[in-house]
């Protein structure tokens, strides 16, 4: 079939053709964005799950509701390298610009630049190793301590107000918040608790790994008041077999029912791997229907694709010990799994193990769903690792 006219689209963040089975975080978000439209108190999400389930692909679609709703909306994503402030002074100083150049501007949009003035001159904000600043006078002793936590709920304050003023609304979304330092992570819960206390036009909705609700409690005891954590997992097997089926339909095209089974079972349900399949099974197939002959055949460069990509991006990242350790956990199977059994397929004390274990979850590769107990972030990482490593040895104590 015609490669060009192929509806699937595997990538990070590539809109699916047909977004399913995320319909109640939607409509929650469609209260969200309604409600502080109207100034009412309303909590923010902080959407958790694991790699290849759509959190990005659901962040992009509730930008797209905002703007929709009026909504003047920022989109960071974190990363390890760059600090929150960093990538928010630029989002803030346009918007706050766009503000300014309305007609009838009045002292709070003036006060909303001065106030930003004043947190770039704190934390000496540079992007791309251009310092940036504001043509205009700083307002002391806001926002100027160069302490987050306290500086950048002041900086919230003074841009809700301002677009407050304007009669508008603002949207802030955030990819990848594991990311965050935890003073960082305080401040942005702090700054959120004060938008909800004051109902003021400013909703924060971001995304991150399993271990976001217990930073986020690590951080800020109060974190549950003003986020909600609405948990994305796999799609069910009815609405996986919608996810592909509805496509090719468009095309006069099905799959057959064993064929959606196989994909099924091989994907576990996560919308990445159902596109990836999705798209290499079109491109196998000469005709309709698509078969469960053709879904095996397609397997062979679908593992070939995922490996050069999803999974070897991640493991390149990954010292020697660390991929000991993940060999190790993937000997186990899919997890979770206990640290103890870890310990005990390495050779090795739980005690030793500690450091490894840390870097491992702030990079995102493993998680804790359970006291005592380690997950994969990435699924199917398990099968990886026995693929990239297929010989694992012990590593005795001494």
């Amino acid at each position: 079939m015609d490669p060009i006219r192929n509806p699937f689209s595997p990538g990070a963040g590539s809109p699916p053709p047909e977004l399913v089975g995320r319909d109640g975080i939607l409509d929650q978000t469609r209260i969200l964005l309604a409600r502080v439209r109207e100034r009412r108190a309303e909590k923010s999400f902080l959407l958790t799950g694991l790699r290849g389930v759509g959190k990005t692909v659901l962040l992009n679609e509730m930008e797209r509701m905002a703007e929709s709703s009026g909504y003047q909306t920022i989109f960071i994503e974190v990363h390890e390298d760059k600090s929150l402030a960093v990538l928010l002074v630029p989002h803030l100083r346009r918007l706050l610009f766009q503000f300014d150049r309305m007609a009838g501007t009045g002292n709070k949009v003036r006060r909303g630049l001065a106030v930003l003035r004043s947190f770039i001159g704190a934390i000496k904000v540079k992007v791309h190793d251009i310092e940036f600043g504001l043509d205009i006078e700083p307002e002391r002793g806001t926002a100027d301590s160069g302490d987050i936590e306290v500086d950048l709920p002041s900086l919230f304050l003074a841009v809700a107000e301002a677009a407050q003023e304007r009669n508008s609304t603002v949207a802030i979304l955030v990819d990848e918040v594991q990311y965050l330092s935890i003073k960082e992570l305080s401040a942005l819960i702090m700054a959120m608790h004060k938008m909800q206390q004051r109902q003021l036009p400013l909703v924060l909705i971001g995304a991150g790994l399993p271990i976001l609700p217990a930073l986020a409690g690590e951080s800020k005891s109060y974190a549950e008041r003003p986020f909600h954590f609405p948990n994305i997992g796999p799609l069910s097997e009815q609405d996986a077999a919608k996810a592909l089926q509805d496509p090719v339909r468009a095309s006069g095209v099905l799959f057959t029912d064993d064929a959606l089974r196989e994909i099924y079972a091989l994907t576990k349900g996560y919308p990445y791997f159902i596109q990836e399949w999705g798209y290499q099974s079109w491109n196998q197939a000469t005709v309709s229907p698509i078969t469960l002959a053709i879904i095996q055949n397609a397997t062979i460069s679908v593992i070939r694709r995922l490996d050069e990509n999803f999974f070897r991006v991640r493991y390149d990242r990954l010292t020697p010990s660390e991929k000991h350790f993940l060999r190790a956990m993937a000997q186990l199977g899919p997890g979770p799994q206990r640290t103890g059994d870890v310990a005990d397929m390495l050779g090795a004390k739980i005690t030793t193990l500690g450091p490894v274990r840390a870097k491992l979850i702030k990079k995102g590769m493993i998680y804790s769903p359970a006291h005592g107990e380690l997950a994969f972030t990435v699924p199917l990482f398990d099968e990886f690792m026995r693929r990239a490593i297929p010989e694992f040895q012990l590593r005795q104590n001494g």
